[in-house]
């Protein structure tokens, strides 16, 4: 009796078996049904995920705000030369040409020299900042906006010696930035540069002020530098370096780089220097600044030495120029000139700003050291006579 109770056991067992291995086969979705559905695209296991922001703002760190505000002010820069300028065709001595022209052979146009930099919207009238280097030698101009008009622009002036360039658009509803305030500026602080670097299309990064007032750079006469380690690439030059807040704090004009990138250390014209030659090239179409005609030479502890001088501080007159205002004044090669105007001048940076600020035509007097005594001079202060144009690469950048 029990033998053939495990009989049947053991064929109920090997049916059902077959049975499953059967339908798990040809029909394994009806093994499914006793199972609970998961929908599709649901997450099987449970993530911990970013809760989204209710209000609509930017998130915890962002400067997005600062990049609304500025960016639609920053725009793409289009240079050519010889533009409009045609050349024969190669192919004119060829005589299956001539066959079926004849001598109306098709001229063939010399294509363009495209520059891409960027510009800075500053007024709603349609006054650019942009860096001279940028714009200098270009035939054409054209200018592209965030929002995709495009525009031609001219040149209103510019100035080489501190690599500015103010252009003119005819556009409504231009969107200008807002000027930034110097003084308010600390090395640490937060800033966004702004522009279209390798022409890949307008680009935010951000950094901090690394130094102010940079100077003995040689990259301008005259130079106040901001430097920041915010990437700024070749295409940006003549963008914005805007604040936290949007607000612009100088003009991007170059990089200190062995590679042609950014190494993070860059540097722009401050919007307190921008400002002022945007105002004297729009009201004059140039920059007036003064001139007393000397060759200046900072002030080393050797030179002072080989002059038989105590003075520390102040800029060696190297050479003057004859029947210049210096020259006038009495003032001779070999003194060193300590103060203008009651101001000290700690080197020949300090000596350039300082007389460029002076009017031409005012009388300012002036202390020089002069074989170790005091000797003050009254000088005329000259216009100083425009640079000697030099050939600049379309961007400086590299």
């Amino acid at each position: 009796m029990l033998r053939r109770f495990w009989l049947f056991f053991a064929q109920a067992v090997t049916v059902v078996l077959a049975v499953w291995f059967v339908v798990a086969t040809l029909k394994p979705e009806w093994l499914q049904r006793g199972r609970v559905a998961v929908q599709s695209g649901s997450p099987i296991v449970a993530l911990k995920e970013v809760v989204p922001n209710v209000a609509g703002g930017p998130a915890e760190g962002s400067y997005s705000d600062a990049a609304k505000l500025a960016m639609p002010a920053v725009v793409n820069i289009f240079t050519s030369k010889n533009g409009s300028k045609r050349s024969p065709n190669p192919q004119s001595e060829d005589p299956w040409f001539r066959f079926f022209f004849g001598d109306r052979l098709p001229e063939q146009r010399q294509e363009p020299v495209a520059s891409l930099g960027s510009g800075v919207i500053v007024s709603s009238e349609g006054y650019i900042l942009t860096n001279h280097h940028v714009v200098d030698g270009a035939d054409e101009i054209e200018i592209a906006l965030t929002d995709g008009r495009k525009a031609n622009a001219k040149v209103v002036g510019s100035d080489p010696e501190t690599d500015l360039a103010v252009l003119k658009v005819t556009l409504k509803d231009l969107p200008a930035i807002t000027l930034g305030r110097l003084e308010n500026v600390q090395v640490g602080d937060v800033v966004l540069a702004i522009g279209n670097p390798f022409g890949v299309g307008q680009t935010v990064t951000m950094g901090i002020v690394s130094a102010l007032g940079r100077s003995h750079l040689g990259i301008n006469t005259f130079e106040n530098f901001i430097q920041t380690d915010a990437a700024i690439n070749p295409g940006n030059s003549g963008g914005a370096l805007v604040d936290a807040r949007g607000n612009l704090l100088g003009i991007n004009t170059a990089i200190y780089s062995r590679s042609g990138g950014s190494l993070g250390i860059g540097f722009a014209i401050p919007v307190s220097t921008a400002k002022q030659v945007m105002e004297s090239i729009i009201s004059t179409g140039s920059v007036t600044r003064g001139w007393i005609g000397v060759e200046p030479q900072d002030m080393t502890p050797e030179i002072a030495e080989s002059f038989g001088l105590d003075a520390k501080e102040g800029a060696l007159i190297a050479a003057v120029v004859q029947g210049g205002p210096a020259d006038k004044a009495g003032v001779r090669p070999g003194d060193v000139l300590v103060s203008v105007d009651n101001q000290s001048i700690s080197d020949t940076t300090a000596l350039l700003n300082s007389i460029a600020q002076l009017k031409p035509g005012a009388e300012v007097k002036m202390k020089v050291m002069r074989r170790s005594k005091p000797v003050d001079v009254a000088v005329t202060i000259g216009k100083r006579p425009p640079p000697p144009r030099r050939a600049l690469p379309l961007d400086e950048n590299d």
